[in-house]
């Protein structure tokens, strides 16, 4: 086992200092001189046609400096691919969900900003809404748009093997449907950005954890090369997909005013904006039908999903594409086949979220599994042993597994004192003890079409410390501390020798952006490549100085030495003056790319490797079910997560800790109200998420497979948690009360409405 200095290490956050001493600027934190205030007027109809917008008395109120309407934006329109370009900056013609952006406003404080936004009127035709997914795709329904037909959105179809062969070789097949709920990201650092447009182009600071991806809307936007565009990015208060892996209608407002009025102009969300309009997760209906022998193998399987994506497209075809390339894992799966339709209604915006498309046909698959396995007879650790994968392994649609510690998480779980005396624990009531388990799959490093590689720069600096610059975001997960370990690791120094530049799209390398558990994949290849470029540069004066081979020139501890002569040993920074100081002077710059590009990968068919690997996640969870009040409290939490290497194990405990909070947030609690088109609760008072003191006991234990595919062995470790979280806690409340539920959130009304059912 190789000896690692920094590499798996408990290190402190590189960035912790300055958030806990409030050091870090956030977006919202930026004032300039004679700065500008943006506000957005937004539709108080989820349908309707625009007839007229009238601005003249906001125009004359004192300190408004300008007004903009869709008609400013001449057309423009953008989207996740050019097919999908269908969202405008401010609605010019038609609105289809309530909140959507109309108008915008700049002034010299943000009190006179909005309140010139409320004497703007709008004069609206309400037309027809449709707010159920399932009623949209009827012949008849209202239509967002005229080019598509059924308002399907998107549909994504997967054919493997021979579905209707497997299930007649079942001897049981099961069909369910399964509902997961409607929520959001949750972060507390709303969307935020100041823009600046002069003779240089664009600068703007703003939120985003894919600074990368407005950067290139920007650039289209206003027609400039993107060269003119610049992306400085603050500190980010939590990200998790959606609205902070995209561009908003203040991004795109903010710099027309500043193009026009020639000041820099501020534009900051409410949350009440964040919670009505902001992106989603999808609510999909999961239509799953599935078929297994006697002894437990899963013969067949077939999903139908049916997504709630609301008015835009967004980067929905993504979302339905994971929701079914990804069910062929954990799970050997013969006989797949997979039918989702994305579908428009006049909702807000589904996009992506923190288990990206996983998390809906996982907890489909892993639910219906157990509840055919109950019904054969069979124990649910023997199930889901008896169908689980090992490395190497090849799916029906060609995903390639090279690493994998399923079977050792299941039994780590197995053998815990809480899964062996589940039953004696139960209880009889009024409040009964449920303990459930899931096992379940994610991706890492993703990749897609488009630009996918990751890079970075190292400068040496003279003293032998760490200049590393990288386009790559840490948006709240501590990769920049892992990705500063993976420099030091290489080079050999301290970490407190590596020093990591914020991004700034004028000088850092171009980086995909935070998404996909990416970032400690493939941007930490790229660092482990350019650490090994400054290595290399450094051994030859290092040879040099010796008379050795630079190939024998070891870095370790601050020290360099040759191998097999302890004699020959200097200090790093010493040998780094030498090689900055050699004759008239060296400059050591070195560079790195990730080069895990798309290999085999049809996006129409799903067939193919949607990541460079995958992780694994087996979780037990354990809870306490009021019988009388339906009230659900989850006590304990055993997440045996294989990440390949925990690179940081603070932050794998963290991450692991976070995800599952927040997939327990959305299995019991989490929920928007709806009333045509119209969120009732956008706020976090009413809107539910999970308080501390509804955080169970959480433990975290690592199954070690040193994938080959990451850096010093490393997968994902991020958001595998979200996706095992909900099933493991729908089968412990099956142990509890005796019940199958198959619809998120699980909210104490449903427990109590389901017990009375039974007893009538």
């Amino acid at each position: 086992m190789q000896d690692f200095t920094v590499i798996g290490k408990r290190m402190p956050r590189v960035d912790a200092l300055a958030k806990v001493t409030g050091e870090a600027k956030y977006a919202a934190d930026y004032e300039m001189p004679g700065m500008l205030w943006c506000k957005i007027v937004r539709s108080p109809h989820a349908h309707a046609r625009i007839l007229n917008i009238d601005t003249s008395r906001a125009a004359r109120l004192p300190g408004v400096k300008d007004v903009l309407t869709g008609k400013d934006f001449k057309g423009w329109k953008w989207g996740w691919m050019p097919k999908t370009r269908e969202e405008e900056p401010l609605a010019a013609e038609r609105v289809r969900y309530l909140g959507e952006a109309v108008a915008a406003v700049a002034a010299v404080d943000e009190d006179t900003a909005e309140q010139a936004a409320q004497l703007i009127q709008v004069e609206y035709e309400p037309l027809p809404g449709v707010f159920d997914p399932e009623k949209a795709m009827e012949d008849g329904a209202p239509q967002l748009y005229d080019h598509v037909k059924n308002n399907v959105s998107w549909d994504f179809h997967m054919d493997f093997g021979d579905v209707e062969k497997g299930f007649r070789e079942a001897d049981l097949v099961h069909e369910d449907r399964f509902v997961t709920g409607r929520v959001i990201t949750g972060y507390l650092e709303p969307p935020a950005a100041v823009a600046m447009y002069d003779s240089s182009g664009i600068t703007i600071w703003a939120a985003k954890q894919s600074p990368y991806f407005v950067y290139r809307h920007l650039a289209a936007c206003f027609n400039l090369p993107l060269s003119k565009v610049r992306v400085i990015q603050p500190f980010i208060g939590g990200g998790f997909g959606g609205t902070k892996n995209d561009s908003l209608a203040g991004d795109f407002c903010s710099v027309l005013f500043s193009k026009r009025t020639g000041k820099p102009v501020k534009f900051v969300y409410t949350m009440e904006e964040v919670l009505m309009t902001c992106r989603r997760r999808h609510n999909m209906i999961v239509y799953n039908k599935m078929g297994m022998k006697k002894d437990g193998t899963i013969t067949a399987m077939h999903s139908r999903v049916i997504a709630d994506g609301g008015a835009h497209t967004a980067i929905g075809p993504l979302t339905m594409y994971l929701s079914g390339s990804m069910s062929t894992l954990p799970y050997k799966l013969p006989n797949f086949k997979h039918d989702a339709y994305r579908i428009y209604t006049n909702n807000p915006i589904g996009a992506a979220m923190r288990g990206h498309g996983v998390t809906h046909t996982r907890f489909a698959a892993e639910l219906q599994m157990e509840m055919m396995a109950e019904e054969l007879g069979i124990d649910p650790v023997a199930v889901r042993l008896k169908n689980a994968i090992t490395a190497p392994h090849e799916t029906v649609n060609k995903v390639t597994v090279k690493s994998c510690g399923l079977v050792e998480g299941i039994q780590t779980l197995a053998a815990s004192d809480s899964w062996k005396n589940r039953d004696q624990r139960k209880g009889s009531g009024p409040v009964v003890h449920g303990t459930g388990m899931s096992a379940t799959s994610y991706l890492g490093g993703a990749r897609q079409r488009g630009h996918q590689s990751c890079a970075a720069v190292l400068r040496l600096c003279e003293d032998g410390t760490i200049d590393y610059l990288t386009g790559a975001t840490d948006c709240g997960q501590g990769s920049d501390t892992v990705l500063c370990q993976i420099v030091a690791e290489e080079l050999g120094v301290g970490m407190e020798d590596v020093d990591i530049k914020r991004v700034d799209t004028a000088v850092t390398p171009c980086d995909a952006g935070s998404y996909g558990s990416r970032v400690t994949v493939l941007a930490g290849e790229a660092a482990r490549r350019a650490a090994i470029d400054v290595k290399d540069q450094l051994a030859r004066f290092a040879a040099r100085e010796w008379e050795a081979n630079p190939e024998d020139i070891v870095f370790k501890n601050r020290m360099v030495s040759v191998a097999g002569s302890p004699e020959k040993t200097m200090p790093f920074d010493q040998l780094a003056k030498i090689a900055c100081y050699s004759g008239s002077g060296a400059v050591i710059i070195g560079k790195g790319y990730s080069d895990y590009g798309i290999d085999v990968l049809d996006f129409e068919k799903g067939i193919g490797n949607c990541g460079t690997s995958y992780s694994f996640t087996s979780q037990l969870t354990e809870l306490d079910v009021d019988l009388e009040t339906g009230f659900i409290h989850c006590t304990d939490m055993v997440i045996a997560h294989d990440c390949g290497r925990p690179l940081n194990p603070v932050n794998v405990e963290a991450q692991n800790q976070g995800a599952a909070i927040q997939g327990m947030g959305q299995a019991l609690y989490e929920e928007f109200r709806m009333d045509h088109g119209r969120t009732l609760n956008p706020n976090l008072a009413d809107y539910k998420m999970p308080l501390a003191p509804d955080i169970p006991r959480i433990e975290v234990i690592d199954i070690l497979t040193d994938d080959p595919s990451g850096p010093f062995g490393a997968k994902e470790a991020s958001e595998g948690a979200i996706v095992s979280t909900p099933p493991s806690v729908f089968t412990a409340i099956r142990h509890a009360t005796g019940i199958w539920f198959k619809e998120q959130p699980l909210t104490p009304e449903k427990v109590v409405m389901a017990l009375r059912n039974r007893k009538q």
